[in-house]
This record gives C-alpha cells, sequence and structure tokens, in this order.
C-alpha cells in the first residue's frame, strides 16, 4: 500500500471528527473505517513534530495551539472563505519563517542587525498575488530584484571584509615586485556586467617541455591552496593523489594558469579575489581572498 503523506492523512482526519477548540476528539473505534482512521491518523504523523519545529519554528510549549488551529482547519471542509483564509494563515507563516530569513542571509549574512522591509515585501508580494497592478512589472520587479540585492550583498559584503580585501590587495602589489613574478595582464567579467582589467601573478619554479592544454583539455595535476597568511586551505599533495579536472571548470584564475603552461611545469601562481571566489565564503576561503597556489601539471589528458 502507497503510504500517504501526513497532510493527506489531515484530509482524511478532517471527515473523521468535529470537535473544535485545542482538544483531543475522543476516539471510538466501532467498525473497520472507524480502526482504519484512527491507525492512519496515528501513523502519519512521524516526523511531523520535528517539521512543525525545524521548518514551521512552532514551540512545543504552544502545541494545544496548534491543535486549535489545525482542529479549526481540518473542519472547515468545503467552507470556500475558511479554506482562503487558512491558506493565507499558511502562506504567512512561510513568508515570516522561511522567505524573509532566507533573503536576510542571502542579503546580510550572519548580521542579524539587518533584514528586508516586511511591510514592503508584503506589498509587493500581495500585490502580485491578487493581480493588481503594481509599481512595476513583473520583469520588471525581477530584475530589480536581481540588481539591487547584488548591490546590497555587495555594500554588506565589504562592511565587514573591506580591511582585509584591502590586506590582499596590498600583498599582491608589494608581491608583483618580488624577483622572478611575473604578472599576466587578465579582462575579467564582474557580477554587474562590468568589464574590468585584472591580472594574475606567477613564478616559474620548473619549466616543462610537454603540451600545453587548451580550456577545455582535461588536465591532471598536482597542487596546493593557501591564503595570504599561510594557511592551507586545500592539498592534493597531502591526500598524496593527483586530482583531474577540466581546465575550464575551473576558477578563473586557474584557467588562464593552465592554458600557458607547458606539461611538467611547476609554478606558483597568485590570484586575486575577481579571478577566484570574489565576494563568496567557500569554507575557510573568506570573501575577497586572495590565494596562493603551487601548481605541478602533470599530465594533459586530452587537448580537445
Amino acid at each position: 500500500m502507497k503510504k500517504l503523506t501526513f497532510v493527506a492523512a489531515m484530509a482524511i482526519a478532517a471527515v473523521a471528527f468535529t470537535s473544535c477548540g485545542n482538544g483531543t476528539p475522543n476516539a471510538d473505534l466501532k467498525n473497520d473505517i472507524d480502526t482504519v482512521s484512527y491507525a492512519l491518523g496515528m501513523s502519519q504523523t512521524q516526523g511531523l513534530k520535528e517539521y512543525l519545529v525545524n521548518s514551521l519554528g512552532v514551540d512545543t510549549a504552544y502545541m494545544d495551539e496548534f491543535v486549535k488551529g489545525m482542529n479549526e482547519g481540518a473542519n472547515a471542509g468545503e467552507d470556500k472563505k475558511k479554506v482562503a483564509y487558512y491558506a493565507g494563515i499558511q502562506i504567512g507563516q512561510q513568508i515570516s519563517n522561511q522567505m524573509v530569513k532566507a533573503i536576510n542571509r542571502q542579503l546580510f549574512g550572519e548580521d542579524s542587525t539587518q533584514t528586508i522591509s516586511l511591510k514592503n515585501f508584503m506589498a509587493g508580494f500581495i500585490t502580485a498575488t491578487t493581480g493588481k497592478q503594481g509599481l512595476m512589472t513583473m520583469e520588471q520587479a525581477q530584475q530589480t530584484a536581481n540588481t539591487k540585492m547584488q548591490e546590497i550583498k555587495t555594500k554588506a559584503t565589504e562592511k565587514e571584509f573591506g580591511a582585509y580585501k584591502k590586506e590582499c590587495e596590498n600583498y599582491l602589489a608589494a608581491n608583483a615586485k618580488k624577483d622572478g613574478v611575473k604578472v599576466l595582464p587578465v579582462a575579467v567579467d564582474m557580477p554587474d556586467g562590468k568589464k574590468v582589467n585584472s591580472f594574475i601573478q606567477y613564478k616559474v619554479i620548473k619549466e616543462g617541455a610537454g603540451a600545453i592544454p587548451a580550456d577545455t583539455s582535461l588536465v591532471k595535476v598536482h597542487y596546493e591552496g593557501k591564503l595570504i597568511d599561510g594557511t592551507v586551505f586545500d592539498s592534493s599533495l597531502q591526500r598524496g593523489e593527483p586530482a583531474e579536472m577540466y581546465v575550464n571548470r575551473v576558477i578563473k584564475g586557474w584557467t588562464e594558469a593552465l592554458t600557458r603552461m607547458p606539461a611538467g611545469s611547476e609554478w606558483e601562481v597568485y590570484i586575486p579575489q575577481e579571478l577566484a571566489y570574489g565576494e563568496r565564503q567557500a569554507g575557510q576561503i573568506k570573501p575577497y581572498s586572495a590565494l596562493i597556489f603551487k601548481i605541478q601539471l602533470l599530465e594533459v589528458k586530452n587537448k580537445k
């Protein structure tokens, strides 16, 4: 028998009891229908309490209120007015407990003092839901949301990591003056659509004489990645096993270096944040991190 979800079980339960308020209906197992109804009601609640707490944010101290609301919702039956009202309650809770929190995390990270405007969010949400004419079209809203979110997120990230960004820039400026370090100009497309001039720096430790990969090539490499303070965040050398990767499926700084390295070479490559992870956090790699890689190009597996 196909297992019903707890939502389906609630629908069955709606015809099985008529009690209102916050109490539990008294079960009366007079026949097979009564018995299967009760059994289904119990069996379909697996994981429900965890869902209420973890996904809906329900405080278990107020389970009586949950039961009261559930009873009222289940007994609304075919009443379209009540069905619409309870649907609004459900969506409103999702907005409060899920949507807004997720948006705030995306925009402001762990800064809990920052939040979007619930009033304006609801104004836009309700206008679009009811089909009324808004202050912008749906296409304009989507484009504006993407653009403004990126701008706000960038400002928040720069506020938190601006000093570190400057530290990385100073490191690369000083590094470019060191003996043996070469600077390779690179044009890069930024998230806001602008094209900026960037660079990678590299120092040849060992010059190979093998094939130079194309950007679509599969290569075998050994590598070690460090932050400017010397923290090692990834290393195939420590794992003792080389890695295989496509040249165009890595960060842009790697692609620019690999497409100039003959197989058999070993380079130390210095990559600015705009050719690495930019304003994204990636494990130990903080936003705006300049990265240092020691790369051994062992083999070009193909040169497609």
